[in-house]
């Protein structure tokens, strides 16, 4: 599936931004409306009223309000891949921006998006998948390509010898987190079959990767790659919400220690806060996320591909990515350890209340806004082909 084949009848001066409802689709959207867009979100049965009511665009006589032009309703969010909705997309010349959302809700048909979903898509295509750490390559590829620091990581239980966090998956909700802490083998072993007994983990619990447990302050860095000008930009520093950890951290000691006796510590990613890290670590970040653009730019032919065009992978990042990790202090200096990536747009709009957008656009601006703003200088410069797969 080639990027020219993809475009082939669109009609560039008249296109449509597209995702699917949920994750980040409002900030897309809000985002393509203020540079002229048409808005188009593709809702899943139980979430329609977001997209199609309340944040709908009509014009009650006081101004356009909302930011969602048109939605097509469906059963499941894998409807998308049927060939009369592509068709309906490709109808409206729409460039799709694809999420978490793409992995978590076709990992069994991934393949699928790869090679059978013909409407063009903002980014690399084949990239989200690696963020997952039981893909070749996965994000610890990159990472280590990248020469990016990150936890350390222990081949097996045996060899724990620190504070732990084994990233084990839910037993509901596969695509959810059930981390869990250790010490040692014994504490692995004991804990995980604790969580499992109780439904809490996956039973596949003990192929979980196994990473040094990392103290510091949690700060996800939140860049974005213009292959049209070749230059790394920093959109916003976050961090994240997460239920029950949160609750857990707004009581005393003694409460917690009372607490953890009846109700088991999750890790459930519920929202994002924004956070700003001091100007002297701006440097070290930046150098993080310009090693981690060439990384993706050498990943290479070596790549396990599910047919897609050759040149995919080989085209690197594209747009929006995260860093997300932890500022740590060790002997009088600090560093930014990196455990985890993101290589599509972030859930998290609002990193445009962090000023750095600002310090260079000289007023905020969201990622999603941002994936519009280099769509329409693609288009300006007939350029489009080099930002979409």
């Amino acid at each position: 599936m080639d990027v020219a084949s993809l475009l082939k009848g669109y009609d560039t001066k008249k296109l449509t931004i597209g995702c699917l409802g949920g994750h980040s689709a409002l900030d897309v959207c809000s985002g393509a409306k203020k540079h002229g867009f048409r808005t188009v979100v593709l809702a899943q049965e139980g979430r329609g009223k977001t997209y199609g009511d309340y944040f709908r665009t009509r014009d009650r006589g006081q101004g356009t309000r909302g930011c969602v032009d048109d939605v097509i309703r469906v059963k499941a969010f894998k409807d998308v891949l049927e060939k009369k909705i592509q068709d309906e997309l490709r109808a409206k010349n729409t460039i799709f921006i694809h999420s978490r959302y793409f992995w978590v809700y076709f990992s069994d048909v991934f393949a699928k998006v790869e090679n059978d979903f013909h409407v063009p898509i903002f980014g690399n295509r084949s990239y989200v998948k690696i963020e997952e750490r039981d893909q070749k390559p996965n994000q610890y590829d990159l990472l280590k390509k990248a020469g990016i620091r990150t936890p350390k990581i222990f081949a097996k239980p045996e060899d724990i010898d620190r504070l732990a966090i084994v990233k084990a998956s839910e037993a509901k909700r596969g695509y959810e987190r059930g981390f869990f802490l250790a010490g040692n083998v014994a504490s692995w072993e004991s804990e995980g079959s604790r969580l499992e007994k109780e439904g809490k983990i996956a039973k596949n619990w003990r192929d979980a990767p196994i990473e040094e447990f990392i103290v510091g302050a949690p700060v996800n860095f939140n860049f974005f790659y213009s292959p049209l000008s070749k230059e790394l930009e920093l959109l916003g520093t976050d961090t994240r919400r997460q239920t029950n950890l949160d609750g857990f951290l707004r009581m005393t000691g003694a409460a917690q220690e009372k607490a953890l006796a009846h109700i088991d510590l999750k890790m459930i990613e519920t929202g994002h806060i924004a956070v700003t890290v001091k100007e002297s670590l701006l440097e070290k970040a930046f150098d993080l996320g310009e090693r981690f653009v060439q990384a993706t730019l050498r990943l290479g032919a070596d790549t396990p591909r599910s047919g897609q065009a050759p040149d995919s992978m080989n085209r690197g990042i594209i747009g929006p990515f995260a860093l997300q990790g932890a500022v740590v202090a060790e002997e009088g200096k600090e560093d930014i350890v990196i455990f985890d990536v993101s290589l599509r747009i972030p859930g998290s709009p609002g990193i445009r209340a962090t000023p750095y957008s600002g310090y260079l656009y000289g007023e905020p601006i969201s990622c999603g806004e941002r994936i519009a703003m280099e769509i329409k200088e693609a288009v300006k410069q007939g350029r489009l082909e080099e930002v979409v797969t």
